[in-house]
């Protein structure tokens, strides 16, 4: 089920109302509610991926209690191990067989040896990234001795499969989410008005910003060598865009939904795009997979404690792994890497924590050093794009080459666009003046109510307006 389908307007207000005034006196009927209602979102999709998700829930629920329980240290390391290897196991099956043997079998040819590979027709388990990530999140912070484990089958269910963040995050922690789910919640109205606020901006994000910005991205990355440079570039911008509307429109979408049932979930994004360097930049994009990574494979390899060598080495390795497990592709490795490289020159001259406040903070407007940095980055961050939404590194290369070509300063190929960049200029402009907010549209005391409710029904009428049943988010095939 897709939060922008007709199915999930349905969907939600009948949980809502069964949770908040049905079962609202139980805990225990509140969680099995929660429960059922994400198994219910979750094989809408493919009712037949539920037995994989609920084996895995069970693997790591059983797997987390014999960690705690066993005596002896080798024990314990062997129910982490079976755990960790069965998880990666099926996500290696579903999402990177077919990635691996293809490459084996290109090895092989380009040393003059035959092969008789063969590719499978595997069908990818929509959310298996991530709630397989925040199954292993829970087995390792209790081999960690960080905490105990659940002793209660429906509240660690519920905690792996929120439907609200199942399908594409944010990739919770158990230290976070768990807790919340363990004690009563009760109504909290401007939570959840909060909530609904959120829940409208991401909307606006995904609807009118990255669908309508696909339409034209589509065209320039279909076939870059009959288009311009500037085609390419406006291509090249509007992917930017689609992809940060489409990825922190759904988290939006996701915190506000959990937000209406009392939970507060990890926040995802930061105002990415006006970061000032590529280290600023990855504390704010897909905040929870980056501390992931940071915390489950930086510092278990060492992270910077034995010098800067080792500290090199494992930021390129957490880059590249974090670039694979967006997708089994060459393109996705190199676009790891290739934020990785960016991000050395940073971590050698210690220059990855000197930006860590808010842009312009207290001031309407950035310097013109912020703006220069802010649009460098950027354009860094856009040439990595490239690699990410080619769908092979022969038209990335083509579309770079084709990018930086004379025709750069001649006129684009025409579009239904000028609204689009209207949208985009407007989106800017608003998370520009709410970059010390939570969201664009958790409003500052001072705007007046009239105020506000103008900016709600404008933003929802625009969205009515552009409305496109089962647009799928981009993030659904990670």
């Amino acid at each position: 089920m897709l939060f922008n389908s007709i199915g999930f307007t349905l969907f939600l207000p009948t949980v809502f109302i069964l949770y908040w005034f049905v079962t609202k006196n139980s805990l225990r009927f509140q969680n099995i509610l929660l429960l059922t209602g994400s198994y219910f979102f979750y094989g809408c999709w493919d009712w037949r991926f539920l037995f994989l998700l609920m084996f895995s829930t069970a693997l790591d629920f059983y797997s987390g209690l014999k960690i705690h329980h066993s005596k002896s240290d080798k024990l314990r390391k062997t129910w982490l191990i079976i755990s960790v290897a069965i998880n990666l196991g099926f996500l290696g099956f579903f999402k990177y067989y077919n990635f691996f043997i293809g490459s084996f079998a290109e090895l092989l040819r380009l040393g003059g040896l035959g092969s008789n590979t063969q590719m499978l027709s595997i069908i990818l388990p929509i959310g298996i990234s991530f709630y397989t990530f925040h199954g292993l999140s829970y087995v390792f912070d209790i081999y960690n001795r960080k905490i105990e484990p659940s002793v209660n089958i429906v509240e660690y269910s519920l905690f792996v499969s929120f439907f609200p963040l199942l399908v594409a995050g944010p990739i919770e922690r158990a230290t976070h989410l768990l807790p919340q789910i363990e004690r009563p919640r009760r109504f909290v109205y401007i939570q959840a008005v909060d909530g609904m606020r959120q829940m409208l901006w991401g909307f606006f994000k995904k609807i009118v910003i990255a669908d309508g910005c696909a339409e034209y991205a589509n065209l320039a990355f279909s076939d870059p060598s009959n288009h311009s440079g500037s085609t390419l570039l406006v291509g090249a911008v509007f992917f930017a865009f689609q992809i940060y509307g489409d990825f922190s429109g759904y988290s939006d979408i996701a915190l506000g939904t959990a937000r209406l049932f009392g939970f507060e979930l990890l926040r995802n994004f930061n105002y990415p795009y006006f970061s000032r360097d590529i280290a600023e930049f990855w504390r704010r994009w897909h905040i929870s997979l980056s501390s992931w990574f940071k915390d489950y494979l930086y510092f278990p390899l060492g992270g910077s404690r034995n010098g800067k060598l080792q500290s090199i080495r494992n930021t390129l390795i957490i880059f590249a792994v974090s670039g694979l497990w967006h997708g089994a592709s060459w393109n996705f490795l190199i676009w790891g890497v290739y934020h990785g490289l960016l991000f050395l020159p940073l971590l050698i001259f210690g220059k990855n924590r000197q930006h860590t406040d808010t842009a312009a903070k207290d001031k309407l407007l950035p310097s013109i050093a912020e703006l220069l940095q802010i649009t460098f980055t950027f354009a860094l961050v856009l040439i990595g794009w490239i690699f990410f939404r080619a769908p092979n590194l022969t038209t990335a290369f083509h579309y770079l080459d084709g990018l930086f070509d004379k025709t750069l300063l001649t006129k684009p190929a025409p579009g239904i666009y000028l609204f689009q960049l209207a949208a985009m200029g407007a989106l800017v402009t608003i998370e520009w003046l709410q970059r010390d907010r939570p969201h664009g549209l958790a409003m500052k005391p001072t705007w007046t109510t009239s105020v506000k409710w103008v900016a709600y029904i404008s933003i929802f009428l625009i969205c009515l307006a552009h409305f496109k049943q089962n647009q799928e988010f981009i993030y659904f095939q990670f």
